[in-house]
């Protein structure tokens, strides 16, 4: 009987270290779980965290970007304006330029008017009338003018505009400028103004 008594309580020592063995592994198994747990957080956290720090380096460089896209509308528009101005101004002092090259022979030409109007010596007025187209041209010449010689000429759209066609007085005169109606000028190598020609056909 007393052999009984010992198995049992032996028994009963043995369930009692099994389920403390058990409650043991329970525990440790809880444990790890939860320590996986909060390792998989944290990483979830690091990830999102790093996900964040990457948006907001984008979102900084996009700034950036802007910034120096808005700076550089700005230059450019400044640069239009800056360039608009200096344009005007470029013609306004080169029309000034030309304007004071023609004023004297404005006043040339106003001396004789009043003078061919006091004498009767056409030689004298016809003379005077000579100097001062001279010297237009000479001022004209100065500033890059020249005139287009077109009579006897071959047409040529790029310099003549043909205001009218007759029938031309000899056949080498075929397709040429028979007479200048209105002299063209040309500005160094551009036309500044188209002569206006009669052509023979």
């Amino acid at each position: 009987m007393a052999k009984v008594g010992v198995g049992k309580l032996f028994d009963k020592k043995t369930k009692k270290r099994k389920m403390e063995d058990q409650l043991k592994e329970e525990h440790q198994e809880i444990v790890q779980d939860q320590v996986e747990r909060e390792s998989e957080s944290a990483e979830t956290s690091e990830v999102k965290g790093a996900e964040l720090n990457e948006e907001q380096k984008l979102h900084m460089q996009l700034e950036e970007q802007k910034d120096k896209y808005l700076r550089l509308f700005a230059e450019f528009d400044n640069y239009k304006k800056r360039n608009a101005r200096e344009r005007i101004e470029l013609f306004a002092s080169a029309g000034k330029e030309v304007i004071l090259e023609v004023l004297p022979i404005m006043d040339d030409l106003e001396r004789a008017t009043a003078a061919a109007h006091a004498t009767e010596d056409i030689q004298s007025v016809r003379e005077g009338l000579n100097l001062i187209t001279d010297k237009m041209k000479k001022a004209l010449e100065k500033k890059g003018v020249k005139p287009i010689d077109c009579k006897g000429e071959v047409f040529d759209v790029e310099k003549h505009e043909a205001i009218t066609e007759i029938p031309a007085p000899s056949e080498d005169m075929k397709g040429k400028v028979i007479d200048d109606v209105e002299k063209g000028y040309m500005l160094y190598d551009k036309v500044l103004r188209f002569s206006k020609v009669v052509v023979g056909k």
